[in-house]
């Protein structure tokens, strides 16, 4: 390119700056024609999420329907590694709840007094468990795609909550001339369209405990939303903590603006007088 850009420079003289400036703007609109032919995947579109307000918290009932889902569908491919069953005390279920749901779970411990790895019912204290023991048995079971964890996903992911909605709930047929290989499934929302994970929703795929009803959407939703709040558990304590900041702040600028005008106020008011030299001799 450099070469290219000698010979230009030798051949043109004293229009070697107009020869660049056509140069440069040629290789920017194909750069700009490439990036637009390899956008092959439909945005997500903006959904209204009551939580993201500016004082709005988590509604902890959908944080527990989506647990629900989580549990029922997405955990047997799918892992949350960095939220342990104590984190959602308060938030899903109480603690005896989450006690006897961990207890379901057996989990590898050890090694025990004899150096041998053994199984006991999983703790409170210890992480939501994953399907698979490691990478390679998750890609042996699943053609050779890895399920990603969950944890992150949607800080992970560009407009993270309007993205997984979209992608749990955007599975159709493809399109005329699109042609999809063996094992994967169309999805307008994924990038390049053509995702190994089937389609994992579908209308009364769980029945909720409150008696909510289970369409595709709400599982879509609650899931999100639960998704969510693995990514920030903070959400809801910061949220408060910013609301106690503010209140502080804004006394502290009232009683400063107090103070100030109540100091100074009585030496701004008095007049200064100004003498001449002359005045200011003894008499």
């Amino acid at each position: 390119m450099a070469f290219r850009f000698r010979n230009l420079l030798s051949k043109a003289g004293k229009n070697s700056t107009n020869v660049i400036a056509g140069t440069a703007v040629a290789s920017t609109a194909a750069a700009a024609s490439i990036t637009f032919l390899s956008d092959d995947v439909v945005h997500a579109p903006g959904y209204e999420w009551y939580h993201t307000g500016l004082f709005s918290s988590f509604d902890h009932a959908a944080l527990r329907r989506g647990f629900q889902v989580y549990r029922q569908v997405c955990a047997t491919c799918h892992s949350i590694e960095r939220i342990h069953y104590r984190e959602l005390v308060g938030v899903t279920h109480t603690e005896k709840e989450l006690i006897e749901i961990a207890s379901e779970v057996e989990v590898v411990d050890g090694p025990n007094d004899e150096g041998e790895m053994f199984e006991r019912p999983a703790k409170i204290s210890d992480p939501l468990p994953s399907p698979y023991e490691n990478e390679q048995q998750g890609r042996q079971a699943n053609g050779g795609a890895y399920p990603p964890d969950l944890s992150l996903m949607v800080k992970a992911r560009h407009a993270g909550l309007d993205y997984v909605f979209a992608l749990l709930t955007g599975y159709v047929d493809p399109p005329e001339g699109k042609e999809v290989l063996p094992g994967l499934y169309y999805n307008p929302y994924f990038p390049g369209g053509a995702i190994a994970m089937p389609p994992p929703l579908q209308d009364g795929g769980v029945e909720y405990e409150d008696g909510t009803p289970a369409t595709m959407s709400q599982q879509a939703k609650d899931v999100t939303c639960f998704l969510n709040w693995c990514a920030e558990p903070e959400h809801n304590g910061r949220k408060k903590e910013a609301a106690k900041y503010l209140m502080v702040i804004a006394f502290t600028i009232v009683m400063s603006g107090y103070y100030k005008r109540f100091k100074w106020a009585p030496l701004k008011t008095r007049q200064i007088s100004y003498l001449k030299p002359d005045q200011m001799l003894p008499k």
